[in-house]
C-alpha cells in the first residue's frame, strides 16, 4: 500500500514522504495511529494544504520532548521484582513496568513510548531506549533488584552474582569461625579434664 506520512517514522521516511508499505503494517499501525495517510490525490491535496500546520505542531511537539529528554537521558529507575538466587526473574519487566517506574520518579511516560527489543528477565542494571517523538530518543537505565538495598549494591557497581558470592563467602568464614570455636572450645574441655586427672593422679 502507498501512504504518504503525516510525521517522521524510524527506517521509513520523513513528514511528507510517499512510501509503499505491507498492507498489515499500514492498517495495523500507522493508519490508526494517525502517522500516515493512504496515499491517494485526495488526501495527497489534503496534505499539501495542512502540511504547514503539521509542521508546526509536529516542531512544537519535538521541542516539549527536547525537554523532557534533558532531563529524563540516563536516569535510572528501580524496579522490585522476586528473582531466584541466580538472578532470573519470576516473569519479566516489561514496558509498562519501565513507564510506571519513571512516570513514579515525577517523568510523564508512556508504555508506547518504551523500546524493549525483548523483555527483561533477570536481575541486574538494563538499558532501556525511550522514544519521546519520532526525532528524539533517549536512553534511560532500569536497576532490576529483589530490594531497594540490593538496588543500591547494583547502583554501586555490583552484579547479582558478585553479591551472590559475597554471601556465600561470608556464610562460609562464619561456619569456618565456628568450627574454630567449637574446635577452641574443645581444646579447653580436654586441657581441663587433663588437668583434673593429674590432680587425680597426685591425691593418690
Amino acid at each position: 500500500m502507498q501512504v504518504i506520512l503525516l510525521e517522521r517514522v524510524a527506517k521509513l521516511g520523513q513528514m511528507g514522504d510517499v512510501v509503499a508499505v505491507k498492507d498489515g503494517y499500514a492498517r495495523n499501525f500507522l493508519l490508526p495511529q494517525g502517522k500516515a495517510l493512504r496515499a491517494n490525490a485526495a488526501n495527497i491535496a489534503s496534505f499539501e494544504t495542512q502540511k504547514a500546520q503539521l509542521e508546526a505542531r509536529n516542531l512544537e511537539t519535538k521541542k516539549e520532548a527536547e525537554a523532557l529528554a534533558a532531563k529524563l537521558d540516563g536516569q535510572q529507575f528501580v524496579v522490585i521484582r522476586s528473582a531466584s538466587d541466580a538472578g532470573a526473574l519470576y516473569g519479566s519487566v516489561t514496558p509498562r513496568d519501565a513507564a510506571d517506574a519513571a512516570t513514579a520518579d515525577g517523568f510523564s511516560l508512556d508504555k508506547k513510548q518504551v523500546v524493549l527489543a525483548r523483555p527483561i528477565k533477570e536481575l541486574g542494571l538494563h538499558d532501556v531506549h525511550v522514544s519521546l517523538h519520532p526525532e528524539v530518543e533517549v536512553t534511560i537505565q532500569l536497576n532490576v533488584a529483589r530490594s531497594t538495598e540490593e538496588a543500591e549494591l547494583q547502583a554501586s557497581g555490583k552484579s547479582i552474582q558478585e553479591l551472590a558470592a559475597e554471601a556465600e563467602a561470608e556464610a562460609e568464614f562464619e561456619i569456618a569461625e565456628l568450627f574454630e570455636d567449637i574446635g577452641a572450645a574443645a581444646s579447653e574441655d580436654e586441657g581441663l579434664a587433663q588437668a583434673v586427672e593429674e590432680e587425680t593422679e597426685e591425691d593418690k
